[in-house]
């Protein structure tokens, strides 16, 4: 399996529960962590560019550099839950698929 098609097949295991994690994520928690917000505006780009890409590898450097940054690295906040969690995981797996 090349690497090629693994960033793919993340993005085609975990791309449908993050469209819709994300945005009750922010609706819920973006009130008490408004970066989150801008974590949902890298996550619609990120997707939107992968989509567009179809197979082909995107250029999503910029995005996760952005998105590691905000999301520290996607540490889990404390006063969070399950679903805040699993995002973090999601974008974390997707980011190391394509870094690979």
């Amino acid at each position: 399996m090349s690497n090629h098609s693994t960033f793919n097949e993340v993005k085609e295991a975990l791309f449908p529960t993050l469209a819709q994690y994300v945005p009750i994520v922010a609706r819920v928690h973006g009130k008490n962590h408004p970066e989150f917000h801008e974590v949902h505006k890298l996550v619609d780009a990120i997707m939107e560019k992968a989509n567009a890409a179809g197979t082909e590898r995107p250029d999503l450097n910029a995005e996760f550099i952005q998105l590691r940054a905000i999301s520290n690295d996607y540490t889990v906040p404390d006063d969070v839950c399950e679903s805040y969690e699993a995002v973090y995981n999601m974008l974390a797996e997707v980011d190391a698929a394509y870094q690979n």
